[in-house]
């Protein structure tokens, strides 16, 4: 037997009408549960547009370090709560192989203190350097973290 929590309410009303207000309530006493335990944070954004790259390399306020560099602007129009982020590797990082790989890396440690670690209202561009591959991922972090710092797009610690 298939349970009404697995499927989506109007899954279920189409296929069972008598478990429909079972598995609705079901899914909405959970979703109530869900928002409960999420932290508010903001939304981590993606930047795709060139012109949004050019941008923030316009405001020229970066930091270099051993595994990245970062790229930091104001949003134009800051969206409530929002940091976008973009990645790039160029053709000196190595082929397509190490390019993909070392985005993915940059791409993990976003998705881990991104939300976190930097003010909102923000655009951040991380470039990655043939050291991001090969270079071990607590140092990627710090070198993230100590970036963030310098280029004041860290949130302050509260006291």
């Amino acid at each position: 037997m298939v349970s009404g929590l697995v499927w989506k309410p109007w899954a279920v009303a189409k296929s069972c009408p008598r478990a429909a207000p079972r598995a609705v309530s079901a899914s909405a006493l959970e979703d109530l549960v869900r928002k409960d335990e999420r932290p508010e944070s903001p939304s981590v954004g993606r930047l795709k547009r060139r012109a949004d790259f050019l941008r923030v390399a316009a405001a020229r306020r970066k930091w270099a370090a051993p595994g990245l560099i970062l790229q930091v602007a104001a949003q134009p129009e800051p969206i409530s709560e929002a940091i976008r982020v973009g990645f790039t590797a160029s053709r000196k990082v190595g082929n397509a192989v190490k390019r993909n790989r070392a985005r993915r890396r940059l791409k993990a440690l976003v998705n881990e203190m991104i939300a976190d670690g930097a003010n909102p209202g923000l655009d951040l561009v991380l470039i990655a350097r043939t050291a991001t591959i090969d270079r071990p991922f607590d140092e990627l972090r710090r070198d993230l973290q100590q970036s963030l710092q310098r280029t004041k797009a860290a949130k302050k610690a509260p006291h």
